[in-house]
């Protein structure tokens, strides 16, 4: 599951949104955790959204691993 939740400002009486993060929370079996936490830091560039965005909006993301 990922919940997403942006944030926006007012910019010249328009709303304008500014920073965008992700909690993905998923289910891991222990033998697998590593390989989750290594995806984690490198999936975003190679993400044609993220590397669209990137530059005018800050992109962060958290992983949240549960027991599998």
């Amino acid at each position: 599951m990922a919940v997403v939740r942006g944030e926006v400002e007012l910019e010249e009486k328009v709303l304008v949104l500014r920073r965008i993060h992700a909690r993905m929370e998923l289910r891991v079996p222990e033998a697998q955790r590593e390989t989750a936490e290594r995806v984690h830091g490198f999936y975003a560039n190679a993400c044609p959204l993220y590397r669209s965005l990137r530059a005018a909006i800050a992109i962060t993301s958290e992983l949240v691993l549960l027991p599998g």
